[in-house]
């Protein structure tokens, strides 16, 4: 049987690398060395033409399944790495082979540790991982062996992010069963398990580490999460208090608003959320980025909670995120700003004035059961609250020579 690679292939020197070889005996100078999780299978990283392959030795069968599997969920826009061919026809004894495109930037878990694994890198972690089950569920795939080693974690611009990165026990359906989505969340909760002990064993988790509480929290947050996301909540038009109410429910439970859509139907919509799993400082820096507002990281979560939403209402889901945010800022926040009476403004910074403006307008939007609106949620503000306020500024020190 001759040597056949099926796929999309995109460098054509792939079908010069070594395959008479087994993977583990390929020579150096084919191979890039990067940080590889547990594998039941031979895996090896090869650079050609400045991309970076991962390939890993398996049945033909499985290859070829694997193969279509991953294309499926890139098709879906689903969180998982790239597929490039499969390979077929190599020496007789030698499995065939998966070429995938090497995740950039992404990681093991194990690197991500770098030591000893701190209880909040672990939680970020796990989330990260709730996220994708939760998307990967949500686009009828059965994952079947989910699993920290079968995933690969990624920073990107603050943001954490989790990969699917073998999908060889999966299956995709038009829509999950109840019992497979169970059957997977225990798959995981046992794997989960297994790795803390590992890593327990090895001295590499904190002390104050409970492996069974951890196996705990990636099923609760996961179940909360499927909830949240999964409840049909249809709204008439854009109705900004619902918008709010859905984004402050994702961040009690520990998760920020990737992207928010409207899914539109004849006088209403349904409000979809996507879930992403943020770093330290993560909003203090994107709000800098595109309003040129340098606040506290509190703040900036709640502005660009605001801004966010302000992109829903307006249909601009696909509009470049620099010019909705001008928009934003000429729109919302500066007249937001100009509303309140210029000897009141100095009592509060503009950025806290605003978060204490929205904050007023949620509870009077709770209270009256639908948003109230921004107007007149300053006006309120103003009257009943801002003018029992003291004068920060005034309160402070003045500096030396002025």
């Amino acid at each position: 049987m001759a040597l056949q690679i099926t796929g999309a292939l995109g460098d054509p020197d792939l079908i010069r690398l070594p395959w008479e070889l087994p993977l583990e005996e390929w020579p150096q100078r084919h191979l890039v060395d990067l940080p590889r999780g547990i594998s039941r299978h031979v895996v090896r990283f090869a650079r050609l033409g400045g991309k970076v392959y991962a390939i890993k030795e398996i049945s033909e069968r499985y290859a070829k399944r694997e193969y279509r599997l991953l294309w499926d969920l890139a098709r879906l826009d689903a969180p998982s790495v790239e597929p490039v061919a499969y390979v077929t026809g190599r020496e007789e004894g030698l499995d065939a082979a998966l070429i995938t495109r090497h995740l950039q930037y992404s990681l093991p878990y194990r690197a991500v540790m770098s030591g000893t694994l701190r209880p909040d890198t672990l939680t970020r972690l796990l989330d990260a991982l709730a996220v994708l089950l939760v998307r990967l569920h949500l686009n009828g795939f059965f994952w079947g062996d989910c699993s920290l080693s079968n995933t690969l974690f990624r920073r990107d611009a603050g943001a954490f992010a989790a990969y699917l990165v073998d999908a060889e026990t999966g299956d995709m359906h038009p829509m999950i069963s109840e019992g497979q989505r169970l059957h997977d969340i225990e798959i995981a909760h046992m794997n989960i398990f297994g790795e803390m002990l590992d890593l327990e064993a090895g001295e590499l988790l904190h002390p104050s580490i409970d492996p069974e509480d951890i196996a705990e929290q990636i099923t609760a947050r996961y179940h909360r999460l499927w909830s949240e996301l999964t409840t049909d909540e249809i709204i008439e038009e854009v109705d900004w208090h619902r918008v709010e109410q859905r984004i402050r429910r994702l961040n009690l439970l520990g998760f920020d608003v990737a992207e928010m859509m409207v899914r539109r139907k004849v006088g209403t919509g349904r409000l979809i959320v996507r879930p992403k799993v943020v770093d330290a400082g993560h909003h203090q820096r994107r709000l800098l980025r595109l309003t040129g507002l340098d606040v506290e990281e509190n703040q900036a979560r709640r502005l660009l909670n605001d801004l966010d939403g302000f992109r829903v209402a307006k249909g601009l889901r696909h509009e470049d995120e620099a010019i909705v945010a001008h928009r934003w800022l000429a729109e919302v926040f500066q007249p937001t700003i100009d509303a309140i009476p210029a000897e009141m403004r100095r009592k509060l910074e503009a950025a806290q004035l605003f978060h204490e403006v929205l904050d007023h307008r949620w509870y009077l939007s709770e209270a009256a059961g639908a948003d109230v609106g921004l107007v007149p949620a300053v006006e309120s503000y103003v009257k009943n609250v801002l003018v029992h306020k003291p004068d920060e500024k005034a309160l402070l020190p003045d500096e030396p020579g002025i």
